[in-house]
This record gives structure tokens, C-alpha cells and sequence, in this order.
């Protein structure tokens, strides 16, 4: 059975990159890389989520690619990057240290917005030289760093034992997703966005999920279910911004406010009314803005002024 493809038109519809390339991570895992927008601009660096791919920040692409360097990877076994048994947080650091190597010139700095999964790999990087080297400031959409599957509210049960045994079921399972259908998008709209998410937004990333397949899936899912960044969240010395919808069934705000209190340098929570799981595409301008904000602040003002006759 073929996978679905992104959507081809409108605001999620993926922009061509102005160059591909490979990363090569510290165990030898292929990293398919894009960049956009104009070399010299400043830099920005996304890492996606469990089961999506760069395709899932169109949006922010679209956007920020007239005036920045964006640079956008699969995580391994996601999108154009082929599978690998190593299935880890340690491994995902790996990944983004490759990546950051790879696309910034020696003590250049970018800024890093990671969701979800990708917000975790930006987690467990958090002590990695490349990623102390390069990294201005951070932004974090609808993560956690631990207790995910116990905190997850998918399944409208009690919380206790019960509900986090079947949950954990549900998300770690082998089942195929299978074609995007009209029940697929409404299964897919409940657990992982709002309620008023707009039907563009539920394509989009109905045909981004399906498209993972559920060998990557299943296995990723047992990294989540025993996630444990705490110590990690300490150690993330940069500025972060978080953001994170209040109705999310797959991180809820508990893990928000949790990192919020635990980050040594965070600069604001935004919690987003009705709001679920996939917030770069449920609020697009808003995950924009936030990104640019935070490139304002902690990359464009220490990028020193272009010397008057190149300027000319």
C-alpha cells in the first residue's frame, strides 16, 4: 500500500528547499536535511515530531524562509530519513548534533523550535557540545519530559493504572493506520488536535501521521512511554519559550507548566484556548511569531553589523 503525500496546496502544502543534504549521525544514521531561505540570514533550526516530518512545518517555512535560514530535518525513520534500530533519546541527540554540525559554521547560533518528540530531542541534547555551541534560545511546542502516557488524557477515563495500561496500549500499537479516510481524519482530529481545528489543518497532518510507517511508529512509541528528561530540562541553559494548547490530549498543560517551572532560563508559557497536540499547525502565526521573537532577541542582535562596503 503507498503512503499518503503532503498536501499540495495552500499554506501546508511543503515549499521546495533551496538545497538538500545528508547528515551523518555519530553512529553512522543517515539525516535527511533541508534548508531554505537565503544563506548569511539568521538561523533557525526545526525538529518535528513522533510520526511526522518536515512537512509538518510548512507553514513556519513558508513564512520564515523570505528572511531566515531555515533549516528543517527528519528525526530517523521519519520522513526521507531511512529507519535505524537505534531508537533512543541518546540517539535523537545524536541526530540534532549532526544536524547543527552539519548546516552552522563554527560558533554560529541558531535558534531551535522543536514539538513534541522534537521538543524531547532538544531535551536530551541539552548538554551536547554542537548544541551549547549553536543553540541561542529554544522553543518548545506541546512537549514533556516525562509521564507521558500516564498524563495523557486520549482515553476520557480516570487517571490510575487502568487508563495508563490502555493508553499505552493504544499508542505503542502495531496496528497500520491505513489510508486517510473521513473516519481516519476524525480519529486523528480528536486524539491530537482542537476540537475547532479547520479542515486544511486536519489533512495536513492526517496525511503527514499515516505516512510514518508502524514499524517506526511502534517503536518510537516505546521510547515516549518511558521518557525521563528531567534531569535533562535542568541542564537547557538558553532562553526558552513554551507553547502549548490546553487542549491537548497527548501532552496536556501539566507538562507545560512542569518544564516551565523546571527550565533555569524560561522566558513565557502561552497556553493556547482549545488548542491541541499539533500547535505549529493548529496556531501557525503564532509558532511564527514566537520563533522570530526569539531570533530577534538572541541571534540577529549578536550577528555583528556587515562592514559599509560590502554593504553597498
Amino acid at each position: 500500500m503507498s503512503r499518503p503525500t503532503p498536501v499540495t496546496t495552500g499554506r501546508y502544502a511543503p515549499p521546495a528547499p533551496v538545497r538538500e543534504l545528508t547528515a551523518t549521525s555519530a553512529d553512522g544514521a543517515p539525516v535527511h536535511v533541508e534548508v531554505h531561505g537565503p544563506e548569511g540570514a539568521p538561523a533557525v533550526v526545526l525538529a518535528h515530531g513522533w510520526t511526522c516530518s518536515t512537512a509538518f512545518w510548512a507553514a513556519q517555512i513558508r513564512e520564515l524562509a523570505a528572511d531566515h535560514r531555515v533549516i528543517a530535518y527528519d528525526q530517523r525513520g521519519h520522513g526521507r530519513s531511512p529507519a535505524s534500530p537505534a531508537c533512543s533519546t541518546d540517539a535523537l541527540a545524536d541526530d540534532l548534533e549532526a544536524v547543527l554540525n552539519a548546516t552552522l559554521a563554527p560558533g554560529e547560533r541558531a535558534v531551535v523550535a522543536g514539538h513534541s518528540m522534537g521538543g524531547m530531542t532538544v531535551m536530551a541534547a541539552s548538554t551536547r557540545p554542537a548544541f551549547r555551541e549553536h543553540a541561542a534560545a529554544v522553543l518548545l511546542c506541546s512537549t514533556g519530559s516525562a509521564r507521558l502516557v500516564p498524563e495523557s488524557t486520549v482515553l476520557p477515563l480516570r487517571p490510575g493504572r487502568v487508563r495508563t495500561w490502555i493508553t499505552g496500549h493504544i499508542l505503542g500499537s502495531r496496528a497500520p493506520l491505513g489510508p486517510v479516510t473521513p473516519a481516519a481524519r476524525r480519529i486523528l482530529k480528536y486524539a491530537t488536535m482542537g476540537p475547532d481545528s479547520a479542515p486544511d489543518m486536519v489533512e495536513a497532518c492526517a496525511r503527514i501521521v499515516h505516512a510514518c510507517p508502524r514499524t517506526v511508529r511502534h517503536a518510537w512509541s516505546h521510547v515516549l512511554a518511558t521518557l525521563d528528561l528531567d534531569a535533562a530540562v535542568r541542564e537547557l541553559n538558553v532562553p526558552v519559550q513554551i507553547v502549548a494548547g490546553t487542549a491537548d490530549r497527548l501532552t496536556p498543560p501539566v507538562h507545560a507548566r512542569a518544564l516551565a517551572d523546571a527550565l533555569p532560563d524560561c522566558r513565557g508559557l502561552t497556553e493556547l484556548p482549545g488548542v491541541g497536540h499539533m500547535t505549529p499547525v493548529e496556531a501557525p502565526d503564532l509558532v511564527t511569531t514566537r520563533i522570530r521573537d526569539l531570533v530577534t532577541a538572541h541571534v540577529s542582535a549578536q550577528q555583528p553589523p556587515v562592514p559599509a562596503e560590502e554593504s553597498a
